[in-house]
């Protein structure tokens, strides 16, 4: 069976680059963020429970009403963990029917921006978290999403903290624009590959 990474960082941290780097190097990874938005469209539970909880109109024409559904969330922590009760698990149980079309594979990886306040992290054997400065984060978002730094600001303060995501990390990837990102990469794949006995299994709950 496949060992699972769990790959997550703020904002502007570079994950998705370090998700490049694995998949180029032969280990797939799945990135949650978008097929989260598949199996929402998708899913049968999820549309009937979303309808329910907020209302018919969330889907437009088979698509879902993605500014009616951000609206219906924005302020209201409660709507944000009530929504995020419907789609989590489902992407949780998607993730887990992937890994298994994996199984010839020796590293597979889940990307994910709140892979731990979501609950992935018991779905992965090893958490990596890519780390980035505030500010270059900030610069790199705001380029990225042709934003405002104030907004930019907004997201960070809304995520989980860096000093929070490393206190979970069982490998640490610096992606500063100075440290050389591949040779780090070389490194956590060499960890796995030779030392994954070490590993606890991911839990099946």
């Amino acid at each position: 069976m496949a060992i699972k990474i769990g790959i997550t960082g703020g904002i502007g941290s570079g994950k998705s680059v370090v998700s490049r780097l694995l998949e180029i190097m032969g280990i797939p990874v799945y990135i949650s963020d978008i097929e989260a938005k598949r199996i929402t469209n998708t899913n049968e539970v999820i549309r009937r429970e979303l309808c329910a909880l907020v209302g018919r109109e969330v889907f437009q024409n088979g698509e879902l009403n993605r500014p009616l559904l951000a609206s219906y969330m924005f302020g209201h922590p409660e709507h944000v963990k009530e929504v995020n009760g419907i789609i989590h698990p489902q992407v949780k149980e998607d993730f887990r029917h992937w890994s298994i079309r994996q199984e010839n594979k020796p590293l597979v990886g889940m990307e994910s921006a709140i892979l731990i306040e979501a609950g992935f992290k018991d779905e992965v054997d090893f958490l990596v978290v890519v780390y980035a400065p505030l500010e270059i984060r900030v610069e790199r978002a705001i380029k990225r999403d042709c934003s405002s730094r104030e907004l930019v600001m907004r997201r960070i303060e809304a995520q989980m903290s860096d000093e929070a995501k490393r206190s979970h990390a069982d490998f640490v990837i610096v992606n500063d624009d100075e440290t050389p990102l591949i040779p780090q990469v070389l490194e956590l794949i060499s960890l796995l590959s030779k030392n994954n006995h070490y590993l606890c299994p991911a839990k099946n709950n």
